[in-house]
């Protein structure tokens, strides 16, 4: 395992005292099992899910930052989470995917033009000399509004975004992997939001963030 993936760094800023805060429930306990479990619930629940709020510059994905927010977007709970297990001496680096959601995308499409959502943040959490792959971006209150299972993790198995809801209709959908990251490539996640939304990126690229 490379030590790359416990590097702190500009956006993974976990000496912050916002990611000690953030940390310091889970410190002490006594396996790295219960707080790679603990500090996701934390992060999937802590922070409401919210799919509108995009950035596109270097401030917006600082963990310190995203912390203080009471909404984030799925790249921005993955960074939290990455941040505080690294805090942890936990290994743990950041994965982009292209995902489409099948449930409520109208909204979606009458702001994005498709129901497609690139990039999509998730992590990988090395443990047990493995690399699982992780979703914290669903709170469990969005879960329920939309009738899907809450995913739990604890480090010894995937735990990604669920393909169908509690009625086994099509939720989400897994369309491209961009692959595994040790830092946040805000160069890539700016060229995946203009190819795919050139529009809002055109209108946008100034801003310090997207909301809808």
């Amino acid at each position: 395992m490379n030590s790359t993936y416990l590097k702190e760094t500009f956006f993974f800023d976990y000496s912050s005292p916002q990611i000690q805060d953030l940390i310091a429930e889970v410190l002490h306990l006594p396996s790295e099992k219960e707080k790679i479990e603990q500090l996701y619930l934390k992060v999937r629940d802590g922070w409401r899910y919210n799919a509108y709020n995009i950035g596109l510059t270097e401030e917006h994905y600082k963990a310190s930052t995203i912390i203080e927010k009471r909404e984030a977007h799925c790249i921005d709970k993955a960074i939290l989470y990455i941040a505080g297990l690294r805090a942890l001496n936990i290994p743990a680096r950041l994965r982009l995917a292209k995902v489409s959601n099948h449930i409520a995308a109208e909204r979606l499409e009458a702001k994005l033009g498709t129901n497609e959502l690139a990039p999509h943040g998730l992590v990988d959490v090395y443990y047990n000399d493995e690399w699982k792959k992780c979703s914290p971006a669903f709170n469990k209150e969005l879960c329920a509004m939309y009738n899907v299972d809450v995913l739990d993790f604890d480090g010894t198995e995937d735990s990604i975004l669920q393909e169908y809801n509690k009625d086994s209709k099509k939720f989400m959908s897994y369309l491209d992997d961009y692959g595994y990251f040790e830092d946040v490539p805000l160069d890539y996640i700016k060229s995946i939001f203009k190819d795919h939304y050139p529009e809002l990126y055109k209108n946008y690229k100034e801003a310090k963030d997207i909301k809808f």
